[in-house]
């Protein structure tokens, strides 16, 4: 019968494709089986695996078992940087195969696999092609890929890799989910994110595909905002948050959890810290808050912070409206800002200066009062030897507060604090300990200086911060220096800078400072962080919008340096093709500890 019978045809077709055909004994039906080439011992290639990571993949174990795995993913031919780790077993198990991460975007790369085999050493190399870098494209852009430009990399820092975050543009924002005086952050910040890693050659070794956690519609409120803050854990997986919810996820794209605020708080941003204990501080705002002295009931502006612990749930909260009470009206340093930068909200029409009134509009407008931008807390640093959490206040200065809510010192001049937190204010002294004496905002013969709208104060781990010592490091953006504009906008400068306060004495003492040197060249108005490196005993520090106010494109300068010499270990900029185009913050990333813990 011709039914029970396979036309030529057809089986020169099965033949081609490289299927084996079985028939059955009545001979009336066929099965067919694919034969699957790879390319090593193990199994097949996946590439992109979890969806989100686009320059990762797994080689499936297909069953087998083996053990003392090394992954070296090629540098590109021409002199190009390897990127090699070692997996462990619980990372193998994890994926079912050996992690692949680190792999150029369009381009066939090279990816050699040694490991043991039933007891014997084999060494795969396999082909592995990936799709061209994607991002977001919006009306104007002419670039897909960044500019980036590597000025130096010194012997011994070849294999570093530096992970960033960088503010987007959004294609509408009709449908912002805030209007009016309820407009208060990253829920209005409605542009997603561009979230990637360059090696010292400039090349893209991995990146977050934000698409998939970003609604361009901007309907979705837990899909809106911008991926700020991040830090990779000490198993490898990176924690950062989205305006409403925040996220874990190993390099590969896998999700650990992605969690919504608790109910009755909003406005994410800025900064998520993870703790030792595996909870989590994140710096938020409160939800229909009733304003002190008032019928008014508004949303808080990044005056919050909570401690949530492994299963999200809430195990303290700082209201830093209550703790740090008058001092919500400070002005001093708000009415010398430069409107056209107040962190995100950039805007190049806006009055240099702001003027400050009885009754000024709630939401986020850098004026005073709760229900404003009267702090803008945008770093969290955890001191676990007495408990307490040190903020940056952008628009205040830096604060200290201990888990019983009272303020234990305060880190800027001391200028326009309420009665009760005068005595809470550092006096700053020279080397030898002796007073210096500061007046409005400036010091005499000395180069001293409190920060001007810094970023990330976060405890260093250059100094041994025991007892009453502690040390310090800061991004001193530097705007509003001395409580006021210079009179030439490019005699602003940002810098890098490094205290060491003791909390007996209440004394702080500039140690180092970097960057001054450099002048408007460096100088970033919003965003960017310093951050000690203790495996090479450096200061990674990131100047994330040079040239915001100018109409030249916004770069990222990234530069790694010795601190006791200043000598640059590595210097690169990093810019794109469409304004405001803000970069946040960039971190070394530690590859020994992704797949090996």
């Amino acid at each position: 019968m011709l039914k029970n019978v396979i036309s030529s045809v057809a089986l020169a077709a099965i033949v081609s494709s490289g299927m084996s055909v079985v028939l059955s004994h009545e001979l009336n039906a066929a099965v067919i089986e694919r034969k699957l080439e790879v390319q090593g011992q193990l199994g097949k290639v996946i590439l992109n695996p979890y969806k989100v990571a686009p320059l990762t993949a797994v080689i499936d174990r297909a069953g087998k078992d083996p053990k003392d795995i090394k992954v070296t993913v090629k540098g590109k031919d021409g002199g190009g940087i390897d990127i090699s780790y070692k997996v462990d077993e619980a990372s193998l198990l994890h994926h079912d195969g050996v992690p692949v991460f680190g792999l150029y975007d369009g381009y066939l790369n090279t990816v050699v696999v040694e490991y043991k085999l039933n007891g014997k050493p084999v060494v795969d190399t396999y082909k592995i092609l990936t799709n061209p870098f994607q991002t977001r494209i919006v009306d104007g852009r002419t670039n897909i890929k960044p500019t980036i430009e590597v000025k130096k990399v010194a012997k011994g820092f070849e294999d570093r890799l530096y992970a960033m975050t960088m503010m987007g543009n959004a294609d509408n924002k009709e449908w912002s989910w805030t209007s009016g005086d309820k407009v208060h952050g990253a829920g209005e910040w409605n542009e997603p994110s561009e979230f990637y890693m360059v090696d010292t050659k400039g090349e893209i070794r991995w990146y977050l595909d934000s698409e998939q956690f970003y609604d361009k519609d901007g309907r979705r409120i837990d899909d809106t905002g911008r991926f700020m803050s991040f830090y990779q854990l000490k198993n490898g997986d990176i924690i950062f948050g989205q305006s409403q919810k925040y996220m874990r996820y190993g390099m590969l794209g896998d999700q650990s959890f992605t969690r919504k605020l608790p109910r009755g708080y909003i406005d994410l941003s800025h900064e998520i810290l993870p703790m030792d204990n595996g909870h989590t501080l994140l710096r938020v705002g409160k939800k229909d808050y009733n304003i002190p002295g008032t019928q008014d009931v508004r949303h808080t502006v990044r005056d919050h912070i909570i401690e949530v612990d492994e299963a999200g749930k809430i195990v303290e909260e700082w209201d830093l409206n209550e703790i740090m009470g008058k001092n919500v009206w400070r002005k001093d340093l708000i009415v010398a800002l430069d409107q056209k930068a107040v962190c995100l909200n950039v805007d190049m029409n806006a009055a240099q200066h702001v003027e400050i009134k009885e009754d000024m509009p709630y939401g986020d407008h850098a004026v005073t009062g709760t229900g404003r931008n009267w702090a803008h807390i945008n770093s969290i640093s955890y001191d676990k030897s007495d408990d307490s959490i040190i903020l940056s206040f952008r628009h205040q200065g830096i604060v200290k507060v201990g888990r019983d809510k009272q303020v234990k010192w305060i880190l800027a001049a001391p200028e326009g604090w309420s009665k009760d937190m005068q005595s809470k204010v550092l006096q700053p002294v020279d080397s030898k300990g002796n007073k210096i004496k500061c007046e409005n905002g400036k010091c005499e013969n000395t180069n001293f200086d409190w920060t001007w709208t810094q970023h990330t104060a976060w405890l260093s781990p250059r100094g041994e911060n025991k007892g009453s010592t502690k040390t310090l490091s800061v991004f001193d953006n530097g705007d509003g220096r001395g409580f006021e504009q210079p009179a030439i906008p490019s005699m602003k400068y940002s810098r890098a800078v490094e205290y060491v306060i003791d909390e007996k004495n209440m004394t702080v003492k500039q140690t180092w400072e970097f960057g001054k040197e450099r002048g408007y060249d460096w100088y970033s108005p919003v965003t960017s962080n310093v951050d000690y490196m203790t495996d090479k005993n450096t200061y990674n520090i990131f100047s994330g919008d040079v040239g915001l106010l100018t109409k030249q494109a916004t770069k990222a300068i990234l530069t790694e340096v010795d601190p006791k010499t200043n000598d640059v270990k590595v210097e690169m900029s990093i810019s794109t093709d469409k304004k405001p185009g803000v970069y946040y913050r960039g971190h070394v990333i530690q590859q020994d500890k992704l797949f090996n813990h």
